[in-house]
């Protein structure tokens, strides 16, 4: 769907990119992986939407993952606020209840409506008041305040992906052409304009995966713009080896 997407308003509109909203589950939680590989899923998902034609779109907490409570059908749902994944029959509640309570954790709209992480204090440093809906439990873990002062944090991440496309006109108005349609795991793409061109590798499953370059691309003089692990310079980019949920952003030809 991305690609056709990309395809088919190329030239003709500017679509909006994004993985969640207000209505939605947290993207790192639904598309990635929010135990282990939190962080690295987390930019590897950012890189995915800012090197895509169109406007990328985020809701504030987005490295954040659903929230962590667990609760009992049995016992209802204190501070689930949404009705609309809740069993809606009685005959919904005594059928699967383990099901139905995991659509409920999984699908709710409070998971991307929890108060704002500032910080570890009292209700996150959202207000002194009561939220009107619960803190995601892992905020003394996960907050803005942790977020500034780690320089490897998803916040500082996501600054470089913005300088990268302010700095490269080719992330906004070059051309997308897919790369290995049909890779179960990798998504890569190109975006070229004029004498500029950018490949984009993305590892979207929690174990490694080779991605080889195809052979009608330059692969001498490779240019690494980003990348959410540490890479080696100088390194050959014919056939990479990507770590689970690996991001990189490589130059391949610039306008002189």
């Amino acid at each position: 769907m991305t690609t056709r997407w990309q395809e088919d308003l190329e030239g003709r509109g500017w679509n909006s990119q994004y993985f969640s909203n207000h209505d939605q589950p947290r993207q790192v939680s639904r598309f990635g992986d929010d135990g282990r590989y939190r962080v690295e899923s987390a930019k590897m998902l950012a890189t995915f939407l800012h090197l895509l034609h169109g406007h990328a779109l985020h809701l504030p907490g987005r490295g954040n993952r659903n929230d962590e409570r667990r609760l009992s059908i049995h016992r209802g749902l204190p501070g689930y606020l949404d009705p609309q994944p809740l069993p809606r029959t009685d005959r919904d509640r005594r059928s699967r209840p383990g099901v139905s309570l995991d659509l409920v954790h999984k699908r709710s709209r409070d998971n991307a409506r929890t108060p704002m992480q500032w910080d570890d204090g009292k209700h996150a440093g959202f207000s002194d008041g009561t939220p009107w809906i619960q803190v995601n439990p892992n905020y003394r873990d996960i907050n803005v305040e942790q977020a500034l002062a780690d320089p490897d944090s998803i916040f500082y991440y996501y600054r470089e992906l913005i300088r990268l496309r302010k700095n490269n006109p080719v992330v906004v108005d070059g051309r997308y052409d897919i790369l290995l349609a049909d890779h179960p795991e990798i998504f890569a793409f190109t975006r070229t304009l004029e004498n500029d061109r950018l490949v984009v590798i993305l590892n979207f499953s929690g174990s490694s995966s080779v991605f080889s370059l195809p052979g009608n691309l330059p692969a001498s003089d490779p240019e690494l713009l980003i990348a959410n692990y540490p890479v080696e310079a100088g390194g050959d980019i014919r056939q990479i080896e990507l770590r689970p949920y690996e991001a990189r952003v490589y130059q391949l030809t610039r306008t002189a």
